[in-house]
């Protein structure tokens, strides 16, 4: 039976191959029938918008000619009725590594490992093995069937498809999903250039953080621009070349959540580009900052399972927010539908292909439009890769890129019947199937069997009722009007084998029983199968009120304690408190404090309550709000590992969802300076924030503050701790080394920079500009007194050193934080005009502070 299907199946589709233009050698006899079909009497959605009823469509060698309600069939035309059927474009996944070489190992990481500092690809290609501009997919391609089959029977026809290794990631390739040769499902060559906060494969030590990824990016696109600019250099980079030629391509960021989104949008504005996002599934967190970005978006489908709470020691540990994302997760696409954002759905994260129609007719259940499920799955993809000439619906001149299906996709048992791919059919079930479903007598020789048929046409599952109402499963497989049954009868493992062909409402045929010997075999119907309709019925009620009604409220951050609507500044009186001026006035009972549009207005008695709102602070003391001159809360990454890190920068990874600002708001914290760590001599740039609970990243951010950068002395920076290390500098002596080279080549660097912008406009059209560097224009604003430093130190002697490189270079460090050696150099310290931030209940807690003492601060 099973040679039987495959000569029925190769010989339909040899009736519908599709020719080929003669660029390959003919081995067989060659089949010049010209490719014309008219499928009629379908329903057919020319595009995700317009439906045509008892419509046809007309194909010419693999593209669209017509498609309406008043063609009729041109001579030669293979004439195909789909009557009860109907048509959808097919559709188009953007994020896909199909056909591609595998990503090598992630490399792991430890801060106790021997650094590799330096690039391992060969050849001119960028510095940073992270940049990998230079890959094009469409020369790493090749056809993989196995996998396109799985695309294919969800409905897809083409995917764009990219290498997910690397921040800058190269170029992708749109292909179509048929099983021709690379040549031919190749549709676009060079489709998108695309990037990421990921490093991929690479094992070189710098970056390791979210800002080391950002400021590698932001210096590639400055030296892309520079590397354009030269005229005169023997210089020679094919990254940077490749990245500059992919400028003018569609480009596509990989930011998986919503904070991510933002931080590449910010990215892509600094420099003009407009991302396409890939992005998680939570962008209904914050839709209108994302809204504001401007992006299209590609969403993913991958919704959350349901946490596992039935230990009730684990369900202590599921967090509100994960709880509220596996509820809410589903309305995402509705929610970005109706707030206009545009985006295309894609198949990437789900456990398997099967998920798909499931979790996409789920997302429709919870409010996403059928109309807008199909532009996100046709029009929208089509256009973001700028093929909306070819793919993305049904009119004259596009590629037959087709789905025939039993009905409306978006009924819970539609079949997609078959996927047609630039013309050619690839079956996905046969649509001339019969429907067997219903109750049967099964007669085998001597006995009766209660056979029930169920399923879909062509998948048929069967089963038979024994005496003990136990159920007997029966493999069964169908091709066409015939048929093969195999089951074990009670008290025996030995199988009854069955083959057949249908005969009307019946079946009949022959087959052996379990000793060998031959039988003829019929089964009559009885009729339909008893339907547990109402049952059902009230199920997928029950199912789709949990689904759509008495959702959580979304809350602002997206954590515990969140607040439905975000705080908003207004007037308040505070009344009757003893306050705390800070300032000449001292001590101030009984006194009243009067807030407007976020500024205290006023300080007194007997305050006008005018227009506010009141709040009896009697017996109670007002203060200002406590800062925190040194905090690492409230960030995606803390450390990166360069020995000068001053390119990287906190106020790019500022986590405004973390639940410890609601902790330091606890405790009277109301500003903060987000700080590097203390990995290496000079680290990050800092970020100056308020402790706005529920605001984004950027409304966290104090308008112009002023820039400050952390140092880094003692222990951690010389890698004290790690036996493997080879990264300078190793002892402290070096570390000072790394200072005052880092300033003198910041000072050269500003002195080469004021040159050349001193130059009159003819003078700088014929000479080449200098390079931008990130880390040393940091360091140049130090040098201008533009930023300053808050620098991690605990020693005496590096304290002093510091101080003395400062001066040598004539500026200023302005902090230095743990300082549990300062009682030793204060009068230094004053005299140099640097601040001290100590801990105030910390110390001797490792060798380097053994000299510490509680009377610091004080001292």
């Amino acid at each position: 039976m099973k040679k039987l299907w495959l000569l029925s199946t190769l010989v339909f589709l040899a009736q519908f191959a599709s020719a080929q233009e003669e660029i390959y050698p003919t081995n067989d006899v060659r089949d010049n029938r010209p490719e014309i079909y008219f499928f009629t009497n379908a329903t057919v959605y020319s595009d995700y918008q317009t439906r045509l009823d008892s419509a046809s469509l007309l194909v010419r060698d693999g593209t669209v000619e017509a498609v309406g309600t008043d063609l009729n069939p041109p001579a030669g035309a293979r004439v195909i009725d789909l009557a009860g059927k109907y048509i959808y474009p097919g559709f188009i996944d953007l994020y896909s590594h199909y056909g591609l070489s595998d990503v090598p190992d992630r490399p792991s990481f430890s801060f106790n490992q021997k650094e590799q500092l330096e690039r391992e690809t060969e050849g001119a290609f960028s510095t940073n093995d992270a940049i990998k501009a230079q890959y094009r997919a469409v020369a790493d391609f090749a056809v993989q069937d196995s996998n396109a089959e799985d695309y294919r029977k969800a409905g897809f026809g083409v995917v764009l498809t990219s290498k997910r290794d690397g921040l800058a990631r190269g170029s992708s390739a749109l292909v179509s999903l048929s099983d021709e040769e690379p040549n031919q499902v190749v549709i676009q060559d060079e489709a998108g250039a695309h990037y990421s906060f990921d490093k991929g494969s690479s094992k070189q030590f710098y970056p390791i953080s979210k800002m080391g990824f950002i400021a590698l990016l932001r210096q590639t696109y400055l030296d892309a621009q520079w590397y354009q600019s030269q005229r005169n250099t023997d210089y020679r980079d094919e990254s940077l070349e490749a990245w500059i030629d992919q400028q003018d391509l569609p480009q596509f960021f990989d930011a998986p959540g919503w904070i991510q989104i933002l931080r590449a949008d910010q990215l892509g504005d600094e420099f003009g580009v407009q991302y396409i996002m890939r992005g998680q599934g939570d962008e209904y967190q914050r839709l209108d900052e994302v809204k504001a970005t401007q992006a299209s978006l590609i969403v993913p489908l991958s919704f959350p399972k349901a946490p596992d709470v039935s230990d009730p020691y684990d369900a202590e540990h599921v967090s509100l927010s994960d709880m509220m994302h596996w509820e809410l997760a589903p309305t995402n696409p509705a929610r970005l539908a109706e707030a206009g954002i545009p985006f295309a759905l894609t198949t990437d994260g789900l456990d398997k292909m099967n998920d798909f129609w499931k979790n996409l007719r789920k997302a429709v259940k919870h409010g996403l439009s059928e109309e807008a499920a199909l532009k996100a799955l046709t029009d929208t993809p089509a256009r973001l890769v700028r093929a909306e000439d070819q793919l993305g619906s049904l009119t004259s001149g596009k590629l037959a890129n087709f789905i025939i299906t039993s009905g409306s996709l978006f009924n819970e048992d539609a079949t997609i019947y078959e996927n047609w791919i630039r013309g050619k059919p690839f079956v996905i079930n046969d649509r001339n199937a019969p429907d067997l479903a219903g109750r049967y007598d099964l007669q085998v020789a001597d006995t009766t069997y209660q056979l029930e048929i169920s399923g879909k046409p062509g998948k048929p599952k069967l089963t038979i009722q024994a005496n003990d109402t136990s159920e007997i499963k029966v493999d069964a497989e169908l091709a066409r009007n015939t048929i093969t049954l195999a089951f074990a009868p009670p008290s025996s493992e030995a199988q009854i084998r069955l083959s057949g062909y249908i005969d009307g409402r019946n079946l009949r045929g022959s087959g052996q029983l379990t000793d060998g010997s031959w039988t003829d075999w019929q089964a009559a119907y009885q009729g339909e199968v008893e339907s547990d309709e109402e049952e059902k019925t009230e199920t997928t009620e029950n199912e789709d009120a949990t689904e759509t009604d008495s959702l959580s409220t979304i809350v602002y951050p997206f954590v515990a304690y969140g607040n439905e609507q975000r705080p908003e500044a207004s007037t308040y009186l505070v009344r009757g408190a003893t306050v705390w001026t800070n300032e000449a006035d001292g001590i101030q009972e009984n006194t009243d404090v009067r807030v407007e549009n976020g500024k205290i207005t006023e300080v007194g008695q007997s305050l006008s309550d005018q227009g506010a709102t009141v709040i009896d602070g009697t017996g109670k003391h007002l203060t200002s709000g406590i800062i925190d001159e040194h905090s690492h809360i409230a960030l995606s990454s803390v450390n990166d590992v360069a020995t000068n890190s001053a390119m990287v920068r906190m106020n790019d990874v500022v986590d405004s969802e973390d639940i410890n600002i609601y902790r330091q708001l606890a405790g009277g914290v109301t500003a903060s300076q987000l700080l590097h760590g203390s990995a290496n001599p000079i680290g990050g740039q800092s970020a100056i924030v308020k402790l706005r609970w529920g605001a984004s990243p950027s409304e966290m951010l104090i308008e112009d503050a002023d820039g400050y950068i952390k140092f880094a002395l003692g222990e951690n920076v010389k890698r004290s701790s790690n036996p493997y290390s080879v990264r300078y500098p190793q002892t402290r002596m070096g570390v000072e080394q790394v200072y005052r080279d880092a300033f003198l080549r910041a000072r050269n660097y500003a002195q080469e920079q004021q040159n050349y912008e001193q130059l009159s406009d003819s003078e700088k059209g014929a000479t080449d500009p200098p390079r931008r560097d990130l880390a040393l224009e940091a360091l140049a604003e130090i040098l201008n007194d533009e930023r300053f430093i808050t620098c991690h130190s605990y020693v005496q002697s590096e304290i002093n050193m510091l101080m003395h490189v400062a001066e040598d270079f004539d500026f200023r460090v302005n902090t230095f934080t743990h300082i549990l050696e300062g009682y030793k150099v204060a009068d230094k310290m004053a005299k140099h005009g640097a601040y001290g931030s100590t801990f105030s209940d910390w110390w001797a807690y490792k060798f380097e502070v053994r000299y510490a003492i509680p009377y610091n601060a004080a001292l």
